[in-house]
């Protein structure tokens, strides 16, 4: 009995025990089905999807999976790395979109010298021999500033990652072809596959990963819904930019064609992805292009993303709804907001490590002593372009890029800057033609020289009515001095004009070596001082009757040694035309023959100032007042050395030439002389500009008698339209120098 017992209690304990250990089913919440954003390519019309992105946000919809293709892939990119709808808004409005899609330098970052060059050439190509890294050919834009432009967007996610390791999953597309496959990126560096996703045919170079070439993602897979159901999406809410199917009559010329082709190669799985789609959105993008980057058509395109989507959004909050998200937003239908919010500033980082990739130890030592980088130091994405832009203009890369990566607990950076092909030369060609002295070419060779502190000789020769032939030896120190030697040979052909009559007929030879020991370049300021040796001889001279401009037919080959000073300042947005900053220039130069006196006199002097202002009064209208002048003061000043006005541009016939508002011909005046010009600058659009100028200015020999001559007025109205190849446009001016109407037609950069 009492065994009995034992055994039932026994029993009894394991059976409370099986009870105690069965498992408790509680009521786990159901996960949440996904929802993925699909972006669709279309160069500029892909603007239109951050339209899209600021509804979706308005409703509450959550986004967990984006899939793009080219454009779509750098606005999806961009918000997977967790900007929103309206900083995305600000990014592109606050881009140069002409400067972020070619491969000039930056204007900010470069020196005057550099920034006079960028304006002058039209053709502008580096040259390499020698064995090294080929990876930028393939296009006619490499892509540099684009490229620089990604990785400082996407920092701090600048390593190679997985894409699903994003605050929002992640992938694009771009095609391989070498044979015309679909390469969908997962993983890797985020700038570099949405640098490959856009890069069009023959436009860009292509990216090279491993043995692939990879273009534009349009060409297999424009729409990239597939993608996203296979990362897992339940639903997809897709944003298509489109145009309308193009009819024979819309095809008329090359790019069209282009067009057409490119369209109808993004065909590819279009119709089945987007038959897959749960809110199909598409886009009004009439009359915009792959190219429609102007501010008016980014913002029309943003908006019009935005009216698209307020169409679709009962089906929005529906499915917001259906997926059981509690809302975050009314169901109201918002208003399209206007507002902008200005970008932040940027973000610095705290250097870990240093790390140059592709340069040499003399290259990164002088890259590490002229900008003083050092471990524990700070830096952020403007430095670090910067500090790139040194790379490819002291040390002749041909592209260089940096990337920063966070160390795991994000208190440091690592900073690599890495280089590309080094350029053995760079040629450069411009060509232009004007009214005054027709058609005139300059080329230009800038060959660096294998040393260890970086030097290089500047070739120019021109043709036309200003032959020039000129060579330039630099030193690039690892400090911002760059002293210069230069030896130039000039022949110039001038007709010189007093009160609109032909005074002077000149021409002559001008032998110059001009050493500029002290030459201090930074960003937008330069001084230069030195020492200038100038040797005259006149091969013919003409003058009137005027009993006045009789004595310069004794003008005599001379030579003269001069010691001079100047000071530059620029920081106008625009080269040529501006619509803020300002730009100041003095120059003083003292005239010798033999070193300190001028015909057994003290030399004469010259002093030469001129400083204008810009601005904005709306997106259109800007007003540009100038005060400028030039003093001589000194006997025995000489023909070719006096004082002129007249022309379009400052210092471009001859170095002493001054401009003035409806005066064509170069008109003597006397040695005293100051200006003062307005200039009202009206940007019908973005290339189509008006310009209205009204100029005063006195002249007299001494400074007593300024106010006693007769003013001489001019006015003028120009229209000009900018272009890659420089101004072309127009003047039609008058004034009371002349008493005749003047014409003048440039095509052209200016040299």
């Amino acid at each position: 009995m009492k065994q009995k017992l034992i055994s039932f209690l026994l029993l009894f304990a394991l059976a409370q025990t099986a009870i105690a250990q069965e498992p408790v089913v509680e009521n786990v919440p159901k996960k949440r089905p996904k929802v993925a954003l699909v972006l669709s390519g279309g160069g500029a019309k892909g603007m239109a999807h951050i339209g899209v992105i600021k509804v979706l946000e308005k409703a509450g919809m959550p986004i967990d999976i984006i899939t793009g293709t080219s454009m779509g892939s750098i606005i999806g990119g961009l918000y997977a790395c967790g900007n929103n709808g309206t900083r995305l808004d600000s990014i592109v409005r606050a881009q140069d979109w002409s400067y972020v899609l070619s491969d000039r330098e930056d204007l900010s970052h470069q020196s005057l010298l550099e920034r006079e060059k960028q304006n002058t050439y039209v053709i502008s190509k580096g040259i390499s021999f020698g064995k090294g890294p080929k990876i930028e050919g393939g296009g006619v834009i490499i892509g540099k500033n684009i490229m620089t432009l990604f990785d400082a967007l996407t920092a701090p996610y600048n390593d190679s990652i997985d894409f699903n390791t994003l605050p929002i999953p992640f992938a694009c597309v771009a095609t391989n072809i070498i044979d015309n496959t679909e390469y969908d990126f997962h993983s890797g560096v985020l700038s570099q596959a949405m640098r490959a996703s856009m890069s069009i045919p023959a436009a860009f170079s292509p990216v090279r990963v491993g043995d692939k070439v990879l273009v534009d993602g349009g060409l297999r897979n424009n729409f990239p819904a597939d993608i996203a159901k296979e990362m897992g999406a339940d639903y997809i809410i897709g944003v298509s930019v489109q145009g309308e199917p193009r009819t024979s009559e819309d095809i008329n010329t090359s790019m069209d064609l282009i067009s057409q082709i490119v369209d109808v190669n993004c065909k590819n799985k279009y119709q089945e992805n987007w038959d897959m789609t749960d809110v199909p959105i598409r886009v009004n993008v009439k009359p915009y292009g792959a190219a429609s980057f102007s501010p008016s058509a980014v913002d029309t395109l943003i908006r019009r993303g935005e009216e698209a989507a307020m169409q679709h959004w009962d089906e929005i909050i529906a499915l917001r709804d259906r997926i059981g998200v509690q809302p975050k937003a009314s169901k109201i239908r918002p208003r399209i907001s206007t507002v902008r919010v200005p970008l932040p500033v940027t973000q610095r980082y705290k250097i870990e490590s240093l790390e140059f990739v592709n340069m040499s130890k003399n290259d990164e030592s002088f890259i590490r002593s002229k900008f003083r980088l050092h471990e524990g130091d700070t830096i952020d994405a403007d430095r670090a372009d910067i500090i790139t832009t040194s790379i490819r203009q002291d040390l002749y890369y041909k592209t260089a890029r940096f990337r920063f990566f966070n160390n795991e607990d994000h208190s440091a950076t690592r900073v690599v800057f890495t280089a590309g092909e080094k350029k053995s030369s760079q040629v450069s060609v411009g060509i232009r033609f004007d009214t005054e002295e027709t058609v005139a070419l300059q080329a230009n060779a800038e060959v660096p020289l294998k040393t260890k502190m970086p030097m290089d000789l500047d070739f120019t020769l021109r043709l036309g009515k200003r032959m020039l032939g000129q060579i330039d030896w630099s030193v690039h120190p690892r400090s911002f001095f760059r002293p210069t030697f230069r030896y130039a040979f000039r022949r110039n052909d001038l007709d010189l004009y007093d009160y609109g009559d032909k005074a002077f007929s000149v021409t002559y030879d001008r032998h110059t070596l001009k050493l500029a020991l002290f030459n201090f370049n930074v960003r937008n300021f330069s001084i230069s001082l030195g020492a200038i040796g100038d040797y005259y001889h006149i091969r013919s001279l003409l003058v009137d009757q005027q009993p006045e401009h009789i004595d310069d037919l004794n003008t005599k080959d001379k030579g003269y040694i001069s010691y001079f000073g100047t000071i530059d300042y620029n920081s106008e947005n625009e080269y040529y035309f501006p619509t803020r900053g300002a730009r100041f220039r003095a120059r003083f130069v003292y005239y010798t023959d033999d070193l300190v006196k001028l015909k057994g006199e003290t030399g004469f002097r010259d002093y030469t100032a001129v400083w204008r202002m810009s601005f904005p009064i709306n997106s259109h209208l800007s007003v540009q007042p100038m005060l400028y002048g030039r003093l001589l003061c000194g006997n025995n000043v000489p023909l070719l050395l006096g004082n002129v006005v007249g022309g379009e541009w400052m210092f471009h016939y001859v170095i002493q030439q001054l401009p003035f508002a409806g005066v064509g011909n170069l008109q003597t005046v006397q040695d005293k002389f100051l200006a003062a010009q307005f200039q009202t600058q009206v940007n019908i659009t973005q290339n189509n500009i008006v310009l209205l100028r009204v100029a005063a200015g006195q002249d007299a020999d001494r400074f007593g008698d300024l106010l006693k001559h007769r003013t001489r007025l001019g006015g003028s109205i120009s229209y000009y339209y900018n272009t890659m190849f420089g101004p072309l446009g127009a003047t039609l001016g008058y004034s009371n120098v002349t008493k005749n109407v003047n014409f003048y037609i440039n095509l052209g950069f200016v040299f």
